[in-house]
C-alpha cells in the first residue's frame, strides 16, 4: 500500500456550476441577438479572418448562417465544459472565457455591418483590444460571484452503515492507491488532438474552430483517460494519472460509508447516463468502464463513484478509516 500527499478542492456544486454557465448564457443571449437586429445590414458572406499586416483586411470568409451555427456550437460547447468542470477557484476563469468569446463575435458582426464587399473589411488590433477588455471585467465579475458560491456541498453528519472494514491497528497507518483508465476514451481523445493541426490546415475561420474542438474534446478527455484512485486519512482521491490537476476528493469526514458495487453496461446507462466523469441529481462518478466500482455515500445522502480494480480493498479500508476518525 502507499500513502497519498495530495490535496483536492471539493465537488462542484449546483450553484456554482449556475455561476459558471450564466456568462455564456448572457454572450450567448447578446449574439442571438444582434444577429436577430442585425439581420437586415449583414452580407450572405462574412469576413470572419483578418491579415495582421495590411491594416487588418480580411483574408477568410464564412457564410452567415455557418457563422451563426459556428458562433452558437463555440458557445455552448464552451459552456458546457466549463459548467461541468468548474472549480470555485477558477469561476473568474469561466466569465473571462464567455467574456472573451462574446465580444470577439460580436466585434465581428459588428465590423462587417453594411458591407457590399466582404473582401473590403478591415478589423484593427482595436478589436482584439475590446474582447480583451471584456474579458478582463468578465474575470472581475467572476471573482466577485466566486464568494456566493459555497467551499463544499453542504453534508449532514453521516449515520452509520454496513460494509466491508480492513483490520487495523490503533497505531497503524495506510493507504491504498492503484490506476485505472480506459482505452476507447484514450484512442478518442488522442484523434481529436490530432485534428488540431489538420485543423490549422483548413480555411481560417473554421479550420481554427475545428482545431480549437480538438483542443476542448483532446485535453480534457485524456486527462480522465487514466485515473489514479487513492484511498488514505484525507478521504478519497480521484485524479489523473498525466497532469496534477483536475482533483476530486471526498474528505474523510464527508464519508457515510463505501461499498463495492458491479456496474454492467446496463446499469452505467441507468445510474450515470453514460462513461467518463458523470454528474447526476443524487450522484456523481468516474465511469470509465464497466466492472467493480467504488461507492462512496457522502453524509448528504450522494453518492460518488469511480470505477477501479482491487475496489473492496479500497472500500474496506475507506469504512476503517472513517470509523477511526469517528464518523461511521
Amino acid at each position: 500500500m502507499t500513502r497519498a500527499t495530495h490535496h483536492v478542492g471539493p465537488l462542484a456544486t449546483p450553484r456554482l456550476r449556475a455561476l459558471a454557465a450564466l456568462p455564456f448564457v448572457l454572450a450567448l443571449a447578446t449574439y442571438l441577438l444582434l444577429l436577430s437586429l442585425w439581420s437586415d445590414r449583414l452580407p450572405d458572406t462574412l469576413a470572419t479572418h483578418f491579415a495582421v499586416g495590411d491594416g487588418g483586411r480580411a483574408d477568410g470568409f464564412t457564410g452567415r448562417s455557418a457563422f451563426a451555427v459556428l458562433g452558437v456550437g463555440l458557445l455552448v460547447g464552451l459552456g458546457t465544459g466549463w459548467t461541468v468542470l468548474v472549480r470555485r477557484s477558477a469561476l473568474w476563469g469561466a466569465w473571462a472565457t464567455a467574456g472573451f468569446i462574446g465580444a470577439l463575435l460580436v466585434v465581428l458582426l459588428r465590423a462587417n455591418l453594411e458591407a457590399t464587399d466582404p473582401a473590403q473589411v478591415a478589423s484593427p488590433l482595436t478589436g482584439l483590444a475590446l474582447a480583451a477588455a471584456a474579458a478582463a471585467v468578465f474575470a472581475l465579475v467572476g471573482l466577485l460571484l466566486a464568494s456566493l458560491a459555497p467551499a463544499d456541498e453542504p453534508a449532514a453528519r453521516p449515520g452509520a452503515t454496513d460494509g466491508p472494514r480492513l483490520t487495523l491497528g490503533a497505531s497503524e497507518v495506510a493507504g491504498w492507491s492503484r490506476a485505472t483508465a480506459s482505452r476507447p476514451l484514450t484512442v478518442l481523445s488522442a484523434l481529436a488532438l490530432a485534428a488540431v493541426p489538420a485543423g490549422l490546415l483548413l480555411a481560417p475561420w473554421p479550420g481554427a474552430l475545428f482545431a480549437l474542438l480538438g483542443l476542448v474534446i483532446g485535453v480534457p478527455g485524456l486527462a480522465l483517460a487514466r485515473v489514479r484512485v487513492t484511498v488514505d486519512r484525507r478521504g478519497v482521491t480521484v485524479r489523473p494519472s498525466l497532469v496534477p490537476r483536475p482533483r476530486v476528493r471526498v474528505p474523510l469526514d464527508e464519508v457515510a460509508g463505501a461499498t463495492v458495487r458491479e456496474l454492467d453496461t446496463t446499469a452505467v446507462l441507468r445510474d450515470f447516463g453514460g462513461w467518463g466523469y458523470r454528474v447526476r441529481a443524487d450522484r456523481t462518478g468516474v465511469v470509465l468502464h464497466t466492472g467493480e466500482a467504488l461507492v462512496v455515500r457522502r453524509g448528504s445522502g450522494r453518492e460518488f463513484a469511480v470505477t477501479v480494480p482491487d475496489a473492496a480493498t479500497a472500500a474496506a479500508l475507506l469504512n476503517t478509516l472513517a470509523e477511526r476518525h469517528g464518523r461511521v
